[in-house]
């Protein structure tokens, strides 16, 4: 548990309850000699340089917080046990605090129905859910006052604590036969002080829900870099003296040679040595075609293997591989996310210690006027209750779960509060063209063939060759033949990244323009246009020899999705300029610019290079919306103001976004937009009505017009209005 107090020390931290937590625990970290920390609160890590690990986790439980080792526990188990924490404290505070305003309500307010130990009743009904339920407000509350802050929790502890200290006591101390008031004019029955003991639960139920779905919105911020882990393979074939061992990829050196069969994860960076295969990489650079491989070609950690056998030589393994720097990119974008400031944060930090001030002048003032202990107390109680921040806590909660639900419906899956804080201001969209804006399967989109002939005859040769194979491009020959295919006597895979076979009689060769080159046969002078034509297009030529002789070239292309026009033309519309992301030549990803009809075209982009792409548009002064499927743009999806992923894509993807688009269609990118939109404009309204609300109902509790239980009717009611406002989500088309 101790380290080098020069490197960087990572902690998973457990308690923090929103992100004056997380800026707390920074603080205090930060304060300490030689010491620096950067807490993500999204994703609950610390980094933490200048101490030991040990020291580390020490100063942070000085904090009032709990801390390990990151690489000690496992964050999802971590994330689970407390969400499951929550929905038991949720369940059990439900189902004691619906008998609480039901029964309670009605034998307060009806003296009639009330029966001997009524109001005891009530109390060790309230008992649970204001000791148990309601525990980790007043636990984040003591932390919080330790170090001489205070946060939403602080109210909320002290709200739920005073409704139902107050109640004991004036059970305890009044006369029974003291009356209350409403509004200075209206008499509550005797005895209604048990009123309160619904404040005390109902505050518990409506903030524990509201505490409990940000949990699970919070739990997906880290799933990026587990699914990013889980990429990388466990174990290597190490090749010692032509004698091959498996062993884990931690003890993997750069230099070692390993080897790496058909089918298995290439386990590092590192350039082919011996063998021929196709390796897929498309979880990397997003393209759809594999990549031949020989002796001197490169290969990176993550990518599948897919024919042959091949011996690769170690280049970066480790923390200096692509991967492991992918997941770095995305760590670090996620904690600029999650250090945003929310509105929430910011006001409360205010808001709470003004409240509590209120409430003391309240009490000392009506107290030294001649107003009585009782009376003073009371009309303070009003006013910690009627500002508890119940509304407050609901306003995202609440805003979050209808249009989560909306969108489920639509086929858009919102992950949190960033991403519809992000779409106000996001004012670029850059779409990434391999299996965004394209179908991401390879079709045969030109055909030529020899001196004008008949292409249908040599196209069923070539299906004939690649029948077998699962190849992306033998699958593209095969769907696209418009004539039977023939059987295919005989058929080899030749060295160099070609077939070779008989069909019906005849000798038949396919392969890349090179590989035919290299077997003696020459291309004519319309086929060699056909390739070149077809490169500088972004096409993958296949050329067909027929009985000693290059027949025809068969184009493949990652075609455009057919809504994909009319969906940028959309995003046109609503404000937002277009900008397409292509690993293509300038003059290839310009044509489906073009045709698209993008504002900008940026090509030429390496795949570990799309995060820096976005940072550098988000560095002019742009806000950025980045729409990705591949594994490549999990950290430019991080990166991004808004990331959207399309479930066509991979787990990876989906993961790093903001905002999920389910459906099938690319056109639900703007359909999420405006979704997210609307949902924002309902959380700043449910805002706005909630500080209003308490702005002006506290100077009328200050003044001792409300009764403490007309102050918890108008919170709730004010919650429900928050919550009904919410509701018009579902309305959203």
């Amino acid at each position: 548990m101790t380290g080098d107090t020069g490197s960087a020390v990572a902690l998973q931290i457990s308690g923090m309850t929103c992100s004056a937590c997380a800026t707390q625990i920074e603080k205090r970290l930060s304060s300490l000699d030689g010491v620096t920390a950067t807490v993500n609160y999204a994703t609950e890590r610390a980094t933490v340089t200048g101490m030991t690990s040990s020291e580390a986790i020490d100063a942070v439980r000085r904090t009032g917080y709990s801390a390990a080792r990151a690489g000690d526990v496992d964050p999802a188990a971590l994330a689970a046990s407390r969400i499951t924490g929550l929905r038991r404290r949720l369940i059990v505070a439900t189902l004691l605090t619906l008998p609480l305003m039901d029964v309670g309500l009605v034998l307060a307010l009806a003296p009639g129905l009330r029966f001997p130990g009524w109001d005891w009743m009530l109390v060790i009904l309230a008992l649970p859910v204001v000791a148990w339920c309601a525990w980790p407000f007043h636990r984040a509350m003591w932390a919080n006052l330790r170090h001489g802050i205070t946060s939403m929790d602080t109210l909320v502890s002290l709200g739920v604590l005073a409704s139902f200290g107050w109640t004991v006591i004036s059970m305890l101390v009044a006369p029974a036969d003291a009356e209350g008031y409403w509004l200075g004019y209206g008499i509550t029955p005797a005895g209604a002080d048990t009123l309160y003991l619904d404040v005390a639960a109902g505050v518990t139920c409506f903030l524990l829900a509201g505490r409990y779905f940000e949990a699970k919105a919070k739990r997906t911020a880290r799933s990026v870099l587990d699914a990013l882990g889980q990429l990388a393979a466990t174990s290597a074939r190490l090749l010692v003296d032509g004698v091959e061992t498996t062993v884990p990829v931690s003890r993997l050196r750069e230099g070692d040679l390993f080897v790496v069969l058909a089918s298995e994860t290439v386990p590092a960076d590192g350039a082919v040595t011996q063998g021929t295969s196709s390796v897929d990489s498309s979880m990397m650079t997003g393209e759809p075609v594999p990549v031949d491989v020989s002796a001197g070609d490169r290969v990176t950690g993550g990518t599948v293997n897919l024919t042959g056998r091949i011996v690769v030589r170690a280049t970066a393994v480790g923390e200096e591989s692509q991967l492991a720097q992918m997941a770095a990119m995305a760590d670090q974008a996620q904690a600029r996310k999650a250090n945003v400031s929310r509105l929430v944060d910011r006001v409360v930090g205010v808001f709470v210690p003004v409240v509590l001030g209120i409430v003391v002048v309240t009490v000392a003032g009506w107290w030294i006027g001649g107003g009585g202990l009782r009376y003073a107390l009371s009309a303070g109680l009003s006013v910690l209750v009627i500002a508890c921040p119940c509304a407050l806590g609901l306003a995202t909660p609440t805003a979050m779960m209808v249009g989560v639900g909306r969108g489920g419906r639509l086929g858009i899956l919102i992950k949190g509060p960033d991403a519809l804080e992000a779409t106000g201001r996001v004012d670029t969209v850059v779409l990434d063209k391999t299996g965004t804006v394209t179908t991401g399967r390879m079709r045969v989109v030109e055909r030529t063939c020899v001196d004008g002939a008949d292409i249908d005859p040599i196209h069923g040769l070539a299906a004939s060759l690649e029948s077998a194979s699962t190849h992306p491009i033998a699958a593209a020959l095969v769907e696209s033949c418009p004539v039977p295919v023939p059987a295919c006597s005989d058929v080899r895979t030749v060295s160099g990244g070609g077939l070779r076979g008989t069909v019906e009689g005849r000798a038949v060769v396919l392969g890349s323009p090179r590989f035919l080159g290299d077997e003696g046969l020459l291309l004519p002078p319309d086929l060699l246009r056909a390739v070149e034509d077809g490169a500088s297009a972004a096409m993958t030529p296949v050329v067909v020899g027929v009985d000693g002789q290059a027949a025809a070239v068969l184009s493949l292309a990652d075609t455009i999705r057919p809504e994909a026009p009319q969906v940028v033309a959309e995003l046109s519309r609503m404000g937002l300029r277009t900008v397409l992301l292509s690993g293509d030549s300038q003059t290839a990803a310009r044509k489906v610019g073009d045709r698209l009809g993008c504002d900008e075209v940026l090509a030429e982009v390496m795949p570990a290079h799309k995060a820096e792409v976005i940072e550098g548009l988000r560095a002019e002064g742009h806000r950025v919306a980045m729409v990705g499927d591949g594994i490549n743009d999990a950290a430019a999806l991080a990166a991004a103001d808004l990331g959207l992923a399309l479930v066509t894509g991979t787990d990876i993807a989906m993961r790093s976004a903001d905002i999920i688009c389910v459906r099938h269609h690319l056109g639900v990118v703007p359909d999420a937009i405006r979704l997210a939109r609307r949902t924002r404009r309902i959380i700043r309204g449910n805002l706005v009505w909630a500080f209003a609300y308490n702005i002006a109902a506290i100077p009328i509790a200050a003044a001792g017009l409300l009764n403490p239980l007309i102050s918890g009717l108008a919170m709730s009611l004010s919650s429900l209005l928050v919550v009904t406002n919410s509701l018009r989500l579902r309305n959203f088309e």
